[in-house]
C-alpha cells in the first residue's frame, strides 16, 4: 500500500498535523510512525504544561502569531474534548528597577502582539500574591495550564478513529525519496507514501540527514531541571510566577508553576545536556555529545554564552544557588521545599555560525517537509503549526 501521507513523530506537532490533514482532506490515507512505545514521550511529555500567551516573542514573527492563535485553539480543543485546563494567569515579577524597565518593554511588546496585560504595583502584587515580593509586576490573564500528554493522546484517538495508522516502537533507519514517492524503513518494516512529513523534535537534524538533505544546523540539547514543592506548600501561589527575562539570554529563567494536577513546580534552569533523550541528571550519550562537539556552531554558542552557562551549571549542581533564584521573588522558600522533580530536554537548533534559531525552520523537497525547528512554545502552538504544515503539504501534494 502507498499512503498519501507518512508522518514521522508522534509528539503533539506530528499528531496535530495528522488531524489537520484529515480535517482538510478527509479522504487522505495517513500513517504516523513513532520510535517510542507511546505517544508524546519526549518534549511534549516533559514540559511544565503552560499554555503560553506569547508575550515574549518578536512582533510579526511566526512564533508570536502561532502562540497567540495556539493558546486560543488549545483551550477550545480541550473544552471540546473534556480535557481539564485552567486559565490561571501569569505574573512577571520585577525585583529591582532594572527589571522594572525591562518589564515596561515587555508591556509594550504585549500591546504589539495583541495580548492583554496589566501593570501591577507593589501593593497590588501583595494583594494578588501575598507570598511573592517585587517592586512591580505584569499580569497576563490569558496564560493557562494543561497536561499536554492528554492533548496529544486525544489527537491520537481522533486520527486513528478516522482511519490513520499509528505504528509505535518503530525507529526509522532509512528514508529514500524517488520521483514517485518516499520509502520509510525500520529494521523490520517499510512504508511507502506520496508525501512525507517529519516532526522528529530532538532527532530532527538526524532524520533530515538520513533523507540526504543539506542542512546548516544541529540540534543541541538543553536540559531543564524542575523541583517539586511539597504538598504543604499548596496554595503558595495563585498564578504562575515568572521572573523578568534577561533579553540577552535565550531562556526565560526559573519560575514557579502550578500544574493541572495540583502540584507547584520550580524551574526550569537550562544546562547543556549530555544526552538528547536522557532525563536522568547524569545521563550521557557519547554519540550525542560528539555530534554537537564536532559542529562549529556549538563552540560559537559556548563562547557567546559562557558566563550564563557557568551560572546555569552552578544552579544545577548546588541547590542553594537554584533556591536563590526562586527567593528573589518568593523569599519564604527553603531548601527543604525543593524536592526532586522531573526534567525536560529542549531541542535547540543552532546554525553553523553559532546563531540560536528562535523561530520555525523547515527543509523541503518535492515530496518531503521536515520540521527542523519547532521552538518553545511548540506545544501551545501545535494546532496553528499543524495548519501551516497542512497548507504546505497539500499545496505540494496537488503538484505531484
Amino acid at each position: 500500500m502507498t499512503y498519501d501521507f507518512a508522518i514521522i513523530g508522534a509528539g503533539i506537532v506530528g499528531l496535530a498535523a495528522a488531524r489537520e490533514i484529515l480535517r482538510a482532506r478527509p479522504s487522505s490515507s495517513i500513517v504516523v510512525i513513532e520510535k517510542e512505545n507511546a505517544v508524546a514521550s519526549h518534549q511534549t511529555g516533559h514540559n511544565s504544561g503552560v499554555i503560553h500567551a506569547g508575550i515574549y516573542y518578536v512582533p510579526g514573527s511566526l512564533k508570536a502569531r502561532f502562540c497567540r492563535e495556539g493558546a486560543a485553539a488549545t483551550k477550545a480543543f480541550c473544552a471540546e474534548q473534556g480535557i481539564k485546563f485552567e486559565n490561571c494567569g501569569k505574573l512577571l515579577v520585577a525585583t529591582n528597577e532594572r527589571e522594572h524597565l525591562q518589564m515596561e518593554a515587555l508591556f509594550e511588546r504585549a500591546k504589539q502582539n495583541g495580548i492583554a496585560a496589566e501593570r501591577i504595583d507593589h501593593a497590588g502584587l501583595t494583594r494578588l500574591e501575598p507570598n511573592v515580593t517585587g517592586v512591580a509586576a505584569l499580569l497576563v490573564p490569558s496564560t493557562g495550564i494543561v497536561d499536554y500528554k492528554l492533548v496529544a493522546a486525544a489527537f491520537a484517538r481522533i486520527v486513528t478513529a478516522e482511519g490513520a495508522d499509528l505504528h509505535l516502537g518503530a525507529e526509522i533507519i532509512a528514508i529514500r525519496e524517488d520521483p514517485r514517492g518516499v520509502e520509510i524503513s525500520t529494521a523490520q518494516q517499510s512504508w511507502r507514501a506520496r508525501s512525507l512529513i517529519v516532526c522528529a523534535g530532538l532527532q530532527s537534524d538526524r532524520l533530515a540527514k538520513l533523507a540526504n538533505l543539506r542542512i546548516n544546523h544541529r540540534i543541541v540539547p538543553f536540559r531543564g531541571e524542575f523541583y517539586t514543592l511539597p504538598k504543604s506548600r499548596t496554595g503558595l501561589i495563585n498564578r504562575l510566577i515568572y521572573p523578568i527575562p534577561d533579553p540577552s539570554l535565550p531562556f526565560v529563567g526559573i519560575h514557579l508553576t502550578k500544574t493541572i494536577d495540583g502540584r507547584i513546580i520550580a524551574g526550569p534552569n537550562a544546562v547543556l545536556g549530555f544526552a538528547r533523550e536522557g532525563y536522568g541528571k547524569f545521563s550521557v550519550n557519547p554519540r550525542d555529545v560528539l555530534d554537537y562537539m564536532a559542529f562549529p556552531g556549538f563552540w560559537r554558542v559556548i563562547g557567546t554564552h559562557f558566563a550564563a552557562g557557568i551560572e546555569e551549571m552552578r544552579n544545577s549542581l548546588w541547590k542553594q544557588t537554584y533556591l536563590a533564584q526562586c527567593r528573589k521573588y518568593c523569599p519564604s522558600l527553603t531548601l527543604g521545599d525543593l524536592e526532586p522533580g522531573v526534567a525536560g530536554i529542549r531541542a535547540q537548533a543552532v546554525l553553523r555560525d553559532g546563531t540560536l534559531v528562535h523561530d520555525f525552520l523547515f527543509a523541503e523537497t518535492a515530496r518531503m517537509l521536515h520540521v527542523c525547528n519547532a521552538p518553545s512554545p511548540a506545544a501551545t502552538s501545535a494546532i496553528p503549526i499543524a495548519r501551516m504544515i497542512t497548507e504546505k503539504v497539500l499545496a505540494q501534494f496537488a503538484q505531484l
